[in-house]
């Protein structure tokens, strides 16, 4: 696979050409190419900022040598009425820019948001909190991005890095220890290394993953946080375990009690809400 940086500039690449096009009419119409100019970003609205890197990376992505400067970074918390970040470049460059790089700092800031609301809430716990596949589509490098500032765990980047036998793999394979079987035969013989993680909806298939083996973790699907206690009983400490389903910011913690290895939570980039920042020019 890429690298996060080449992976970046493939979705900068493309974003930029959704918005620009044939060419930027406004800029070109109104303002002469050779023209400098700076601008800040101003946060309007209190939470955990993200996209910063990712910012800088934007704009030097148009023009290399921008001069970029910091006040902030990833990870910090941000009050209303702050400046993140101000920015000196061609004209044309912050204005192509600034939609691309307010969409994604908007987008991030929010995620990280919500992802600081839900670690914070199972601090001191052994319980760590995952993401899931429920991204936008061509925008998941930065969400899931966001939820690592925001203090998540990234769990699966895609269907290749890590094998997940889901109810559907389960039933269109024939059972669950046939889809155990292949999918072990599979990284033996195909994939050496890969994780193989399974889906358990009932304390009688735990029972039957453990007796059959050959997982690296099992993920306990719509458990109630009693039910998993129970299910973790089973289990010991054989294979790393995985709450998932409907978890949310008033039941996490009692999940977290039970001592399961991580919760996946959705939520963290569906029901985020993007955070409000402006990009103004700033005249010296």
């Amino acid at each position: 696979m890429h690298s996060f940086d080449e992976q970046l500039d493939i979705l900068i690449k493309a974003a930029l050409q959704e918005d620009i096009g044939d060419g930027d009419h406004s800029t070109l119409s109104s303002i002469p190419p050779e023209t400098k100019g700076m601008a800040v970003l101003k946060i309007k609205q209190d939470g955990i900022l993200a996209g910063m890197e990712v910012a800088e990376k934007i704009f030097r992505y148009r023009e290399p040598d921008v001069t970029f400067t910091a006040f902030k970074k990833d990870g910090d918390e941000m009050k209303a009425g702050e400046t993140a970040f101000e920015v000196s470049a061609s004209v044309y460059t912050i204005l192509q820019c600034e939609r691309l790089v307010l969409n994604c700092m908007q987008r991030m800031s929010g995620i990280a948001t919500l992802t600081r609301q839900y670690t914070d809430k199972i601090k001191g716990y052994h319980t760590r909190v995952l993401d899931t596949r429920k991204t936008t589509p061509n925008f998941r490098l930065l969400e899931k991005e966001a939820v690592r500032i925001g203090g998540g765990v990234n769990h699966r980047m895609g269907l290749y890095d890590m094998i997940m036998l889901k109810d559907n793999h389960v039933d269109f394979s024939g059972g669950l220890e046939q889809a155990i079987e292949r999918a072990h035969r599979y990284v033996t013989e195909v994939k050496p290394g890969l994780k193989i993680e399974v889906e358990t909806r009932s304390l009688e298939e735990v029972q039957r993953v453990v007796n059959y083996g050959k997982v690296d973790r099992i993920m306990l699907d719509n458990f109630t946080p009693e039910q998993l206690g129970e299910a973790l009983t089973i289990i010991g400490k054989k294979y790393e375990t995985e709450a998932s389903g409907g978890i949310n910011l008033d039941t996490i913690e009692s999940f977290a009690k039970t001592g399961v290895d991580f919760v996946s939570v959705g939520a963290l980039i569906h029901q985020a809400k993007s955070l409000d920042l402006s990009l103004k020019a700033k005249f010296v």
